[in-house]
């Protein structure tokens, strides 16, 4: 605080609990009388001062401070428990306290932390979500004592009738101190002889909301013993606990309870039981459980069915949830619309768009008629499959049955002219929808501007929306992100941010779709800090921040290889209270596994599915991959089979995976067996699979077998590309036939794939092993192919000159790269380190100079030339740049031919 700010500042020292208030809170404290608040007249001068102040002083010291009994900085982590909305609910509960003569209750408080004042504080502050607030604020100090007085707390609470408040305070002090000291202080110290039937259900409903599944079984056991009935209420929530973290055996204990000694199950307790049994990939198990309803006397409704039939279109068994439509039929339950909405979904995502229509008009023969979502989901399937005239009759169709459109139907339809139809059909189908009035202003302006984007015309979709917006037309944030996702898809970032500084100055609040697309154009182009940033300072603004939002940063930093920040965001995502999802959980799999952190990945992927969230194929793919990279092939195909057990189908890229792990342990066997495998199990192999298994027969050098894969991959409509012929020219590079490889160097040449920086530096180390009079030949090829040589090259020839007996060249070489300037590797400096050890040892004295020796001499001569002509090149255009930039010039930039002569 500043001198002036502390000499105007002079506050009666007999009473220092009010010194710092929220801008929230400073219209209540105007109408409080003085003599109430009892503070001297300098301080409520200085509690009303201008905004600006306030918010300097408020941005140095947390006000609610003053209120907690314990002591704490204004950047303690507790400041982070609650968020900007309860913290104004919070300001302002206080503030009423305070007018109604509350102040000596909170100054009792903040000198002494009881469970009294506590519960009076909490139960005048009226709302509970304030209340809970206060209690999470000023719950610091963790010691027994203080648990013990939270206790108590809960205890007058329910006396008092908050039971739904009391729950959450034990939750919360639960969840704060950890399994261990729950059971220990809460469990067996406190409540150890509770018999108060509703002391012991919030027991248990608090072990459930902190997730401490043991605890909360043992209070339900000693609620039965005291001849208690538990809620139906408490045990769904227990169960969808127990089936979260996947432990099985206590839900079937749990739901053996329930039949002998009740609550009876209901409906709703056998859907939520299937559900959770189909979400761990148990879908047998969940159809068990219908059949064991009928036993029961329960009948399953439409919820059960539709569970089922969900299961099954989610692993891609449409056919069968078929079956299960028509079973349901036959039981005498009708479908509802979403079981054919869940259906035609899926049909339409594997592109059986006719199947999708059958079972949209076969609904319709039995008395059930399409609403908005059904025909939204057909003409979405026909616009993917690009039938945008089938689309179109669908739309008519539509509307002759009376069926109202809605946004998302135009949305459809507009996206599919602009991407697959005409233009000018979008833009007509826009006016005609304007003309007739079928869609309010607002959202005809979203469509405008998101065909547009769609079109690819982004400044007139910029220009269309400024234009709006200066005639007072209305549009939504969905315009203003169509226009800042369509930016960063192009990588225009910066025109993304002006579009997202308008919309702020025009006064919307940006949606979390927004922060998303604005941190993902970020992520892509390296700029992880600014993104990191924007994290935080949308949070600062209350603005909605997704979990979506942290993943995007997350991947961006895996990809760059930061695994440090990456752990770092993931822990403050956590701290923040948003707990990670499943797709969270498989990127930060992924970014492990890929940074060669494999064990570390596993133990993540332990903890995903122990929070009862599935892993899909991704996660399973990231993790074999991971295994296969690091050599540990059986871990690998563990996984593969677990991955089968849990209901997921291995796909393409799955045997790709598998078949480059034993490619690259030279198990050549099992990778074919797993290559026959793929194709019995209906998969086609790609290039991907043919360039993997011709890399692991030249790894064994075993030619012969590389070729009829080569072979055998044309036959089956597969062209080789630039990476086909590289594998081969390097295997035949090993293998010392060299006419092989440069017979292979000139087919490549004549199918007119253009070879690149792998294809000539494999041929210039294999030229540096060839005889002399074949080397200088290819080498003449290699010169008209006008590559720039790079840091690959340059080491492979440091070390061939090396070996060839010359140290003192391959020091000189060096220096003079360095000179350019030229950047070396770990690899370049290994090199060195030998070179100058040979020179110590005078090895250039004991070996001949032979001519082999001189000529990648005079390799090395071409290569340093060309890298410090490059060089030149490039200095000298950002010059010509920066000249025309300034004057007028008549200079041209040299062509290619020019500058390699």
């Amino acid at each position: 605080m500043s001198a002036a700010v502390r000499r105007n500042l002079k506050v009666c020292p007999s009473f220092p609990l009010f010194l710092h208030v929220s801008s929230e809170a400073l219209v209540h404290f105007r109408s409080v009388p003085r003599s109430r608040l009892r503070i001297c007249p300098q301080l409520i001068q200085f509690v009303c001062f201008n905004s600006s102040s306030s918010l300097h002083v408020a941005s140095k010291f947390d006000f609610l401070g003053q209120f907690s009994p314990f002591s704490s900085s204004y950047n303690d982590s507790f400041n982070t428990v609650i968020n900007s909305n309860e913290r104004r609910k919070l300001a302002v509960g206080i503030s009423k306290i305070i007018k109604q003569g509350g102040g000596n209750l909170l100054r009792g408080f903040s000198r002494n932390f009881c469970a009294f004042g506590l519960v009076k504080i909490m139960i005048l502050l009226v709302n509970e979500e304030a209340a809970l607030a206060f209690f999470k604020y000023v719950f610091r100090d963790h010691s027994d004592g203080v648990v013990r007085q939270c206790c108590v707390a809960v205890h007058l609470l329910e006396a008092e009738e908050f039971r739904f408040l009391a729950q959450d305070v034990l939750a919360w002090v639960i969840q704060e101190i950890g399994e261990e000291r729950s059971y220990k202080i809460v469990l067996r110290q406190y409540f150890k002889n509770e018999l108060d039937f509703f002391i012991l259900d919030t027991l248990m409903r608090s072990f459930t909301n902190a997730e401490m599944a043991s605890c909360a079984l043992k209070v339900l056991d000693r609620m039965r013993k005291v001849g208690g009935r538990p809620s139906v209420s408490a045990i769904c929530v227990l169960l969808k606990l127990l089936l979260r973290i996947g432990d099985f055996g206590s839900v079937w204990k749990l739901y053996r309870d329930m039949v002998c000694k009740g609550p009876i199950p209901s409906i709703y307790i056998y859907n939520m039981m299937i559900l959770g049994f189909c979400r761990r990939g148990c879908i047998r198990i969940g159809e068990s459980l219908l059949y064991i309803m009928w036993k029961f006397g329960c009948e399953p409704d439409v919820h059960t069915y539709n569970i089922l039939i969900n299961a099954y279109c989610v692993r891609g068994w449409t056919l069968d949830a078929l079956n299960w439509v028509h079973l349901m039929v036959e039981s005498g339950c009708n479908p509802s619309p979403i079981t054919f909405s869940t259906i035609i979904n899926a049909f339409c995502k594997e592109g059986n768009i006719a199947e999708a229509r059958k079972i949209f008009d076969g609904m319709q023969e039995i008395g059930m008629f399409p609403n908005t979502a059904l025909y939204n989901a057909l003409m979405d399937g026909y616009v993917k499959a690009r039938e945008i005239g089938l689309a179109n009759m669908l739309y008519e169709e539509m509307r002759s049955k009376g069926v109202a459109p809605d946004s998302v139907t135009f949305n459809i339809l507009a996206a599919g002219h602009y991407k697959y139809g005409k233009e000018e059909d979008g833009d007509g189908l826009l006016r005609n929808l304007s003309m007739i009035g079928m869609v309010p202003d607002s959202s005809l302006s979203d469509i405008s501007i998101g065909g547009l984007c769609w079109a690819g015309r982004l400044d007139e979709a910029l220009e269309l929306l400024e234009n709006m917006l200066e005639k007072g037309v209305p549009v939504s944030v969905i315009a203003f992100n169509s226009l800042i996702v369509a930016y960063g898809k192009a990588g225009l970032e910066d025109k993304a941010f002006e579009v997202y500084n308008i919309m702020v100055k025009f006064g919307l609040t940006p949606s979390a779709s927004t922060c998303a697309s604005l941190l993902l154009g970020l992520s892509k182009i390296g700029r992880l800090q600014e993104a990191n940033s924007l994290i935080y300072e949308m949070i600062e603004k209350g603005y909605p921040v997704s979990k979506v939002a942290f993943t995007v940063v997350l991947d961006g930093y895996f990809k760059k290889g930061d695994m440090t920040r990456a752990q770092g965001l993931w822990r403050e995502m956590e701290m923040l209270g948003m707990a990670p999802d499943a797709v969270a959980f498989s990127a930060f799999i992924d970014g492990l596994a890929k940074g060669g952190f494999v064990e570390e990945a596993y133990d993540m992927f332990l903890r995903m599915t122990s929070k009862g969230l599935v892993p899909n194929n991704f996660a399973y793919n990231s993790l074999i991959s991971g295994f296969c990279n690091c050599g540990k092939l059986n871990e690998a195909l563990k996984l593969e089979m677990e991955m089968r057990e849990r209901g997921l189908l291995p796909d393409r890229l799955t045997y790709n995976i598998i078949i480059n792990g034993f490619c690259k342990q030279g198990r050549m066997k099992s990778a074919m067996e797993t290559y026959i495998e793929m194709q019995r199990h209906g998969f086609t192999p790609d290039i991907v699979t043919y360039n993997t298994l011709i890399s692991g027969f030249c790894r064994q050098f075993d030619m012969l077998n590389a070729e009829n894969l080569a072979n055998r991959m044309q036959s089956s409509g597969w062209d080789p590309d630039v990476t086909t012929y590289n594998i081969q020219i390097h295997g035949y590079c090993r293998s010392q036939r060299m006419n092989r490889a440069i017979m292979m160097f000139d087919e490549l040449i004549s199918t007119g794939i253009v070879p690149d920086t792998v294809t000539y530096n494999t041929l210039m180390n294999g030229v540096c092993h060839d005889i002399l009079e074949r080397a200088m030949i290819l080498t003449g090829k290699l010169l008209k192919m006008a590559f720039i040589p790079d840091l690959v090259t340059t080491n492979l020839l440091l070390s061939n000159l090396r070996k060839q007996g010359l140290p003192h060249r391959t020091t000189m070489w060096a220096k003079k790269l360095r000179e350019i300037p030229f950047e070396f590797d770990e690899i370049t400096y290994k090199i060195l380190e030998k070179a100058y050890h040979d020179i110590e040892e005078d090895i250039e004295c004991t070996k001949e100079i032979t001519g082999k020796s001189l000529f990648i001499d005079f390799l090395m001569y071409i290569t340093y030339d060309l890298i410090h002509r490059n060089r030149m090149y490039q200095e000298t255009s950002l010059d010509l740049f920066e000249f025309t930039d300034n004057q007028p010039s008549t200079m041209q930039k040299p062509s290619t031919d020019e500058f390699m002569k």
